[in-house]
């Protein structure tokens, strides 16, 4: 009788320290000692973030590792909202394998998908990703064809493509128009489904001779809020697209100064076609890009974009302050598409995280026309966390270490 009385007591004294142990474990995850920046609520100082049920718990300066199940020590980094690429061209590829490892948790397709072809899209890309994946909507309806093949979006595709957007927001965010010129037709068409979904059109264009009027773009057709991509983009047959700089005369055009300040908004995206010779420019006389993105294709991640740090670091060697590379990484791009939930670390928010590192040493940022950079200073990820998880850890600072792959390896779709 006295030991099942002592068998009795020990298990209840066991179930007792369990619980307890439980509840001072109010965290799952805490991060240590990292330089905070959240451009969304201007904090720029170290701080420790606790994250709790995928959601951001607390910033405070001090927040006791015990209080959490995992812990990362973060000290000499920063930590910042994860990256948003706003401009990515991934066809059917399932994004994770180049996003996760350089702190993109949000991706958005810029035109892989139209009228047709969305719900294969969603179910191939968007439902297999880990990666959060949007989408631009391509308002031309026969396919990513390009060329003469956008003339042919008829009377009904604007009303039709932006009917199948609002019924499906939540994956996509605006409608895309790869704009040949010199007819405006596809962007007016592009411009009517804004209008009825309420969403803003992303532009690709103009390559015509003669080539289209930029100016008459930005005045007559787009509307504050729609995004031009490419920015600095320069087409070979330079006759046949007006560049943001003039070559000869390296001025920047007034008007494309007077569009921003209008609201349209300027994006980078990358690709195989960025050029120093536009973005230097442009930057000494006083324009920077409102959003940074990748135009990430198997042809760009393997020649002269690489990935999206590659591309941020490319405009912190340029010039860009720190905080306004991380601001049109994560809160400027969550505006622009307007997913505001998204790109700030406050109480209550989606805990989508980037834990980094600015390396020193000697860095080579070179485009497609063979001009190089060279910089000091190189945007390295050492975590990333999607809705509270952590999906990436180069060097393993979580304590005890992380076990997503054990959990039955999301990546092997």
């Amino acid at each position: 009788m006295p030991k099942i009385h002592f068998l009795i007591v020990f298990f209840l004294f066991c179930q007792t320290s369990l619980f307890s142990q439980s509840v001072s474990k109010i965290y799952g995850i805490v991060i240590k000692g990292a330089h905070v920046i959240d451009p969304k609520n201007r904090i720029n100082e170290q701080m420790d973030v606790a994250i709790n049920d995928g959601k951001i718990a607390l910033l405070a300066k001090n927040i006791d590792a015990g209080q959490a199940t995992q812990v990362v020590d973060a000290k000499g980094m920063y930590i910042a909202p994860g990256l948003i690429d706003i401009h990515s061209r991934m066809g059917l590829n399932l994004p994770d394998g180049y996003t996760l490892r350089v702190g993109v948790t949000t991706i958005v397709d810029a035109g892989d998908a139209d009228l047709n072809s969305f719900h294969d899209f969603r179910k191939n890309v968007i439902d297999r990703s880990v990666t959060r994946v949007l989408l631009f909507l391509n308002i031309k309806g026969d396919g990513y064809k390009g060329g003469a093949y956008e003339k042919n979006s008829g009377d009904k595709i604007a009303a039709e493509t932006a009917r199948l957007a609002l019924a499906n927001s939540k994956d996509i965010v605006g409608f895309k128009v790869d704009f040949t010129g010199p007819d405006w037709t596809p962007v007016d068409r592009g411009i009517e489904a804004g209008n009825l979904a309420k969403m803003p059109v992303m532009l690709d264009g103009g390559r015509n001779h003669p080539r289209p009027s930029l100016k008459e773009l930005f005045s007559n057709h787009l509307r504050p809020g729609d995004i031009y991509t490419h920015t600095y983009t320069i087409i070979e047959d330079i006759n046949a697209r007006e560049s943001i700089v003039d070559q000869q005369t390296k001025k920047i055009g007034s008007h494309f100064l007077d569009a921003q300040q209008k609201g349209i908004i300027f994006d980078v995206g990358h690709g195989s076609a960025f050029r120093y010779s536009n973005a230097i420019p442009a930057k000494e006389q006083g324009f920077f890009p409102n959003t940074i993105s990748t135009d990430s294709s198997m042809g760009s991640i393997n020649a002269f974009m690489k990935d999206m740090m590659n591309v941020m670091s490319k405009f912190l060697t340029m010039g860009m302050s720190l905080q306004d590379v991380i601001k049109a990484s994560t809160w400027s791009p969550a505006m622009a598409i307007k997913r505001e939930e998204l790109g700030h670390i406050s109480p209550g928010a989606i805990a989508d995280l980037i834990v980094f590192s600015l390396r020193d040493g000697k860095f080579g940022y070179y485009e497609t026309a063979g001009y190089k950079m060279e910089g000091n200073k190189k945007f390295e990820c050492e975590m990333t966390i999607k809705g509270g998880r952590i999906v990436y850890d180069l060097n393993g600072i979580a304590k005890p270490l992380n076990n997503f792959f054990r959990e039955g390896n999301q990546f092997r779709q």
